[in-house]
């Protein structure tokens, strides 16, 4: 009996060390742009497209599995593999369409902090430029495990977006039947709104940081099955916040024929409906959120960038180890941080195609990682088995599909 609590106590101690890469990564995904295109697709079309998170809850945790075996058994990055096995010019291309949407993406982030302080009347003027100094603090002059503890505090206070749910009364009746009879339109704005839900659930920027920080924590497979319950909490986590803000969204501002443009206005739209309380929540929600990401997401992106053209990258490295990974760093917050303050900045639109954008840059990256995970010379014994491949070429044929059909639709309505 003893022998038995020491070997619970044992495991419970080993995957506490693990735990990290895959809740963050799968908790950063419901980021500012992540939660307008939640809140956006619950105000619109109401309860109508939450069945869209079940398949994408399989894909997540598909992916995430096949990130983590490659960084475990290569003990390299998805950028630095990408680059060996499909040459520098097609890593290029892939590489500058992945920055343009992160930057976009890093300045939704901004956006999300500006629009969630000025629920409490705070100036965009001010809440931006101490998000950005703190956050480039953070990383800059702090390490790797004081980071990741700091990402897992901001991964739990996401719950709060089922408090906020739950506060709208949702009909759980019709929920339960859009989830069991799955409806879709076949329009340009249906189509690109689940293209933005799926891009936001899987983004492609997550499979280069999910792949980074195994590489970081220096996991073996030795501790693949704890890293596999990581990631599924993670993937869980996701699906679970992503649902429970299209319920508040949906039982609130769809019901009473509400229109947003962006997660602030759901936040504020909440209170008559919901009460001062929900839209706190919601707003509070929004900022932990935006921070979260706003951290994450140009770290991510100058860990792939430098991996992909050979530079050195990582947060317990010296500035003068990576300068290279700092400036871009820096830079990425700084371009993010500047389009927030210009007065007229188009946001709304950058938020949302940035989440298209991602879409439509995912099935590359999909394509990449599956060659990549079958190749007997890098994988060895861990290439992938039959339904991981079942899974992973279907969401890569169907988000083909469903991007051809959002840019070809156009032409024939003209």
């Amino acid at each position: 009996m003893l022998r038995r609590r020491k070997a619970i106590i044992q495991r419970i101690v080993i995957f506490l060390a693990i735990l990290g890469p895959g809740i963050i990564t799968g908790s950063v995904d419901n980021d500012a742009g992540g939660i307008t295109t939640y809140s956006i697709a619950g105000a619109l079309y109401g309860y109508k497209l939450v069945w869209t998170l079940i398949p994408a809850f399989i894909v997540l945790l598909v992916i995430q599995e096949m990130n983590a075996r490659m960084g475990i058994v290569t003990g390299k990055g998805l950028a630095d593999l990408i680059r060996e096995n499909a040459g520098v010019k097609v890593t290029f291309f892939i590489f500058v369409g992945l920055l343009i949407a992160d930057i976009g993406n890093t300045t939704t982030e901004f956006a999300g902090v500006a629009g969630s302080m000025e629920v409490f009347s705070v100036s965009k003027y001010i809440s931006v430029p101490i998000v950005a100094f703190v956050i480039w603090f953070l990383v800059v002059k702090g390490n790797y495990k004081f980071a990741e503890r700091i990402f897992l505090i901001f991964s739990v206070s996401l719950l709060v977006y089922v408090i906020s749910a739950l506060m709208g009364h949702p009909h759980w009746q019709e929920i339960g039947q859009s989830i069991v009879h799955p409806k879709m339109d076949m329009d340009g704005q249906s189509i690109a709104m689940v293209i933005g839900l799926v891009g936001t659930t899987i983004a492609p920027w997550m499979q280069f940081y999910m792949q980074s920080s195994v590489i970081e924590k220096g996991l073996k497979m030795k501790n693949y099955k704890y890293t596999l319950w990581d990631i599924a909490i993670g993937a869980i986590a996701t699906v679970v916040v992503a649902f429970f803000i299209m319920i508040a969204c949906a039982s609130t501002l769809h019901v009473n024929h509400i229109t947003i443009n962006e997660a602030k206005d759901a936040a504020l739209a909440l209170k008559p409906l919901a009460g001062a309380i929900a839209s706190q929540v919601f707003a509070f929600g929004l900022f932990i959120a935006s921070i979260f990401s706003a951290t994450i997401l140009p770290l991510a992106t100058a860990f792939y960038v430098c991996e992909a053209f050979g530079f050195e990258a990582g947060i317990d490295k010296k500035w003068e180890e990576a300068p290279e990974f700092y400036v871009l760093y820096t830079a990425i917050l700084i371009i993010s941080a500047f389009i927030i303050l210009l007065p007229n900045a188009p946001l709304i639109q950058i938020s949302l195609w940035s989440q298209i954008l991602n879409g439509m840059l995912l099935p590359v990256v999909l394509i990449c990682m599956i060659l990549i995970v079958n190749n007997k010379k890098i994988m060895g014994k861990y290439t992938n088995k039959l339904f991981n491949n079942i899974i992973g070429w279907t969401a890569t044929i169907v988000l083909v599909i469903l991007s051809l059909i959002l840019i070809v639709m156009p032409l024939f309505h003209k």
